[in-house]
């Protein structure tokens, strides 16, 4: 006897279509973030024969053409790291026309190691010295502050105490970087070495001490690395928490608001006046970020997608972290620029398609 089997498709049909959405939602994912990016070689130029050293953190001038960046000195003992400037009085803060020539410098022999820089709505530069302590000879006095400078390079305060560490409400340790709130208030992070301070110090616009949050650990509020600080548009604190592999967000009085792994391991933040975020991975390889590219991610700054990839052409997950942008800044046309520390330039993008 023959038996019949009557299969009733509309049974499996449901289970066919999420199967099929999963999978193009899968492969959708899996598809390399575009670039719409494309590089311009030799962009900035150094006057009087002057070689590149390490360019660290670079910032926007308010009027959105003009770009700053910390150089560290010039490449004249190429094996030497974290102390650059120690024996130096080359300008180590720079300003360059949208050609890429030099216009103003200043800073020559005041940092051993700049690191971070911000350049405040009425144009003053504040930059970070985060040499560490082994790095500083006996009885230097630079190392551990913070420097506001005039446009023109006049020194209008500095916050810390110079050539000492500590953790008191007017020193730092190794501080990367800084940054100011729209009223003027100052957010310093204060922790460049992973077994520094790691903490978020805040002062009001005249430099006196308001509070401070954070300590070495993995916890929500608790950091390794903290390598780069930045204010977005709705007033939150975003802080590359680098050996942790995330950002983590914050109002202006350090509570904890969220915290962020899809940009990679953070290095420099950026946040354009279209509410894009720009953020710098120059550290992710098999070891300290296993299966993330080393690279700029662009995304949208209020939910945190993630649009663009701008992968470091010559990168190699296996090799040694620092090979591309440490940090990165865009101007008022949309021209990216990466700064990078080992190969010793500052990098020029242009937008190429939309």
């Amino acid at each position: 006897m023959k038996t019949s089997m009557h299969i009733n498709r509309s049974r499996f049909l449901p289970a066919v279509i999420s199967t099929l959405l999963l999978l193009t939602a899968t492969a959708a994912f899996a598809q390399p973030y575009a670039n719409p990016y494309r590089s311009v070689e030799g962009w900035a130029k150094l006057p009087d024969g002057r070689t590149w050293g390490a360019v660290g953190d670079l910032d926007v001038d308010p009027d959105g053409v003009h770009m700053w960046a910390v150089v560290r000195c010039d490449a004249t003992a190429p094996n030497r790291f974290g102390d650059e400037c120690v024996d130096s009085d080359l300008d180590s803060i720079l300003k360059f026309d949208a050609d890429g020539n030099v216009v103003e410098s200043f800073g020559g022999g005041m940092f051993i190691w700049p690191h971070g820089i911000d350049v405040d709505a009425e144009g003053n530069v504040w930059v970070t010295d985060a040499v560490a302590d082994n790095r500083v000879p006996a009885g230097d006095k630079r190392g551990n502050q913070v420097v506001k400078f005039s446009p023109a390079g006049e020194v209008l305060m500095v916050l810390g105490t110079p050539g000492q560490s500590g953790s008191g409400e007017n020193q730092f340790t190794s501080p990367a970087d800084v940054v100011i709130g729209a009223d003027g208030a100052i957010f310093v992070a204060d922790g460049h070495g992973g077994v520094g301070n790691n903490r978020v110090v805040k002062f009001d616009r005249n430099g006196r001490f308001i509070k401070a949050w954070g300590k070495t650990g993995y916890a929500p509020g608790e950091f390794r690395v903290l390598h780069t600080i930045a204010i977005d548009q709705r007033g939150r604190v975003f802080v590359g928490d680098r050996s942790n592999n995330r950002i983590q967000l914050f109002t202006q009085d350090g509570e904890f608001i969220n915290q962020w792994t899809q940009y990679g391991r953070p290095s420099g933040i950026f946040f354009d006046a279209h509410d894009n975020i720009y953020v710098a991975d120059s550290e992710s390889d098999d070891e300290q970020n296993p299966g993330w590219e080393m690279g700029i991610r662009i995304g949208d700054a209020n939910l945190g997608w993630v649009y663009y990839f701008v992968q470091l052409p010559y990168g190699d997950p296996r090799s040694t972290a620092g090979n591309g942008a440490e940090f990165v800044a865009v101007d008022a046309a949309g021209n990216m620029y990466g700064g990078e520390p080992s190969p010793r330039r500052m990098q020029k993008y242009v937008r190429a398609r939309p």
